[in-house]
């Protein structure tokens, strides 16, 4: 009988394309997960993974296997889940992604609680870009996501997937102290021209919200500084090198000399958590999607204008 923990690491390796990235997805080393594959190709007679450059793909017969790894994992998570809420408590392993900034920002609170409230939980933070995050939900390598949206970048619906609104994280322009900027109480975008701005780098939905918003009003937008961090922009605007449009989960607490100016309209990007529909009932799911729920508030905040020594 095939084990399922070692078809669990090929299917991983499958969908993440390396041994080293279904090992972050998995929790595991990246020893323990070539050691799955291999006692797998053991138990098949079957070679699974070979040698292309630095990397591994997968063979034929590999990605066969993967694929009805798949529908098992399916399986045993139906199972679990009926277990589960005929007990009526959150317990078992829950891998939960999250981007960047919700995994700093949102995350820690939310899963220290789980943690206090329902010690047979066992939830597991995978940190994830939003753009793949619903498709490894549907894929079964996460059991929830947290993701964001905004209104040039619709999050996907696919079939098979429930979602919720979590919450709006509202954007705000950071400007240093002294700035031209710096003593108008709201901005609107004609103000945005001609500025030296600090943002992320091509492909990003901040980056390309920026270029279109400048370009749509006729200017071409002065990129002088891109940086994939939100910490490192807020750094590069505390120096007064330019200015930045930032949402507020991922600016955090401002560092002295950096204030934050509404922008009318105000850019939003609309948070949500994603499951498997046929995980609904599951009580970890239920439960961690409230707690993020009753977590958001602390976020939404309005701090415009407040001075950048405050903590909010």
């Amino acid at each position: 009988m095939l084990d399922l923990s070692r078809l669990r690491a090929l299917h991983a390796v499958s969908v993440h394309g390396s041994v080293s990235a279904a090992a972050v997805a998995l929790g595991y080393t990246p020893s323990a997960v070539s050691q799955a594959v291999t006692k797998l190709e053991r138990e098949t007679r079957t070679t699974l993974l070979e040698r292309r450059g630095r990397g591994v793909v997968l063979t034929d017969a590999a990605r066969g296997l993967a694929a009805t790894a798949q529908q098992l994992l399916a399986l045993v998570e139906r199972a679990e889940t009926e277990l589960e809420e005929r007990r009526g408590l959150p317990a078992g392993r829950l891998v939960v992604g999250a981007f960047a900034t919700a995994a700093r920002g949102l995350l820690p609170g939310a899963l220290a609680r789980l943690a206090r409230e329902h010690p047979a939980l066992d939830t597991r933070l995978v940190e994830v870009d939003p753009h793949l995050s619903v498709d490894l939900v549907a894929q079964g390598v996460l059991d929830l996501a947290v993701t964001h949206d905004w209104d040039i970048a619709p999050l996907p619906a696919p079939e098979g997937l429930e979602r919720v609104v979590i919450g709006d994280d509202r954007c705000d322009v950071l400007v240093p102290e002294g700035h031209p900027l710096a003593g108008r109480e709201v901005l609107d975008r004609g103000d945005l021209a001609g500025r030296r701005w600090i943002c992320q780098p091509p492909g990003t939905v901040c980056h390309d919200w920026l270029v279109r918003t400048l370009r749509a009003s006729g200017h071409e937008p002065d990129l002088a500084h891109q940086a994939a961090e939100y910490h490192t922009q807020v750094a590069l605007v505390a120096a007064g090198l330019g200015i930045a449009l930032m949402p507020r989960l991922g600016s955090g607490p401002l560092p002295e000399g950096v204030l934050a100016i509404p922008l009318e309209p105000m850019p939003v990007r609309r948070l949500f958590a994603v499951w498997r529909t046929g995980a609904s009932r599951r009580p970890a799911i239920t439960e961690t999607v409230r707690t993020l729920l009753e977590q958001w508030p602390e976020h939404d905040v309005d701090r415009s204008l407040r001075p950048a020594d405050q903590t909010v």
